[in-house]
């Protein structure tokens, strides 16, 4: 198997038939056989891929090139996901606009070749997957809420704590902002779309009566919307990415490659 591939299982399960922005094949690589994975990749994982004689390192997150400075594109998806859940368009792409241009602007003090270029120099094989399994956890996190049917915002919690990526984690599922019996029956998983949606995507679902999910928070934008109406549930980053990788490392296992779990992946 080689790189390419891979990344079409990833595409296959997702339901995506292009290579997100955010996810790239930065080295090629043939006749993959065993493969170092991680959430986060960096200089360390790359040696210790080549010390266990794996022949490709596959992280989940964006590690250089273009997948990091065309990651603000994928913010796009917040706004199909706000639009599909019957928030209007134009408020939609209105609520995605600063986030955007945060992340567009951070580029210029990116060192956006520093991993791919050892990568190439060690000739290994290297690619991340982000969008692509981001999209698989966010649909089964969705459909096990959905299927749960949630009146307040407690069963969201208790329905995310089926899936044994929860179950596992170290980190704790949290009602942030609001209260466990809130509303839910409208409850959005804010996920799948690049990062989390801050305070300005947040407060839209909050004004059109959602429930949100957010896989992570920064403390500034925590602390605006505090000072919003809604229920704000935090699930836990790595848990969550955990969801969407799973599947896809159960594909790779069942077309016969070997998968060494590392930085936070889950067995």
């Amino acid at each position: 198997m080689n790189t390419e591939e891979i990344m079409e299982i990833a595409l296959n399960l997702s339901g995506q038939k292009e290579i997100p922005y955010d996810s790239e094949i930065y080295v090629h690589g043939e006749n993959i056989k065993r493969v170092l994975f991680g959430i986060d990749i960096s200089t360390s994982e790359l040696i210790l891929a080549q010390k266990m004689k794996c022949d490709c390192v596959i992280a989940h997150h964006p590690l250089g090139n273009n997948a990091v400075l065309n990651f603000y594109k994928v913010i796009d998806k917040h706004a199909e996901i706000m639009i599909k859940n019957g928030i209007p368009e134009e408020k939609a792409y209105k609520s995605i606009e600063n986030l955007k241009q945060r992340l567009k602007i951070a580029n210029h003090s990116r060192n956006y070749t520093h991993l791919p270029l050892i990568a190439e120099k060690m000739k290994m094989p290297l690619m991340n997957i982000h969008n692509p399994l981001d999209e698989i956890g966010r649909r089964i996190m969705q459909e096990t809420v959905d299927k749960a049917k949630p009146e307040r915002v407690k069963d969201v919690v208790d329905a995310l704590y089926t899936l044994p990526e929860f179950q596992r984690a170290l980190t704790e599922i949290e009602i942030v902002i609001g209260d466990e019996e809130g509303d839910a029956k409208k409850t959005v998983i804010a996920h799948g779309a690049g990062t989390n949606g801050g305070y300005d995507i947040a407060k839209t679902y909050f004004e059109y009566g959602f429930c949100v999910v957010y896989i992570h928070i920064n403390m500034n934008d925590y602390l605006k919307l505090k000072k919003e109406k809604g229920n704000l549930i935090v699930s836990g980053h790595i848990a969550s990415d955990s969801v969407g990788i799973n599947p896809f490392i159960k594909a790779l296992e069942e077309e016969g490659i070997e998968v060494v779990r590392i930085s936070g992946i889950y067995c």
